[in-house]
Parts: structure tokens; sequence; C-alpha cells
């Protein structure tokens, strides 16, 4: 963007005070994913699948926000494994499983 139209993507004071305080970022999948995690455990205490929750939570968003969920599922699964990656490099580089 330029100085006329500022980009509005950009990290702002809030934004900025938010990660520095480590606080959770919201979307609207993630408020989905919680309360269809909810009603999950409310109404089938036998059990389920942890996928039910997640598809329940992507129907019940609206079409504008699919596509941004799709990338945060993309962008946490990433997330996973690459930890998981140093941390096998972690427990490799300590001489493996003892």
């Amino acid at each position: 963007m330029n100085h006329i139209m500022p980009d509005p993507y950009a990290p702002d004071e809030f934004d900025d005070l938010m990660r520095e305080n480590k606080v959770p970022v919201l979307t609207a999948f993630a408020t989905l994913f919680d309360e269809a995690e909810e009603l999950l455990l409310a109404t089938r205490p036998e059990g389920f699948d942890v996928e039910e929750i997640g598809r329940l939570a992507f129907e019940e968003l609206p079409e504008a926000e699919k596509a941004t969920a799709l990338d945060e599922l993309f962008y946490t699964y990433w997330s996973a494994r690459d930890m998981d990656r140093a941390t096998l490099a972690r427990h490799e580089a300590q001489g493996g499983a003892r």
C-alpha cells in the first residue's frame, strides 16, 4: 500500500500490545471450534472423534470466513509438524532414547 491508502492488515499499537502480552488471537473458526467441542462434550459424553469438532465448526462458518479458516488450519498443521521436527532434533542431539 502507500501513504494515501495504508495497509489495513499492518499491525498497529493494539496488535503490538496483544503480541507482547501473548494474548491468544481469537478467530471465527477458533470460537466456533470451542463451541462445537462444548456441544459434543455435552451431547456425546461417551466420546467422539476430534475431527467431528473441526467439521462441525467449519460447517457453521459463514462462507466468507471459510478460506481464512482453511489458512488457519494449514498454518496450525505446519506449526505442529515444525515443532515435532524441532523436538525430535533436540532429542537426537541429546543422544536419543536413554
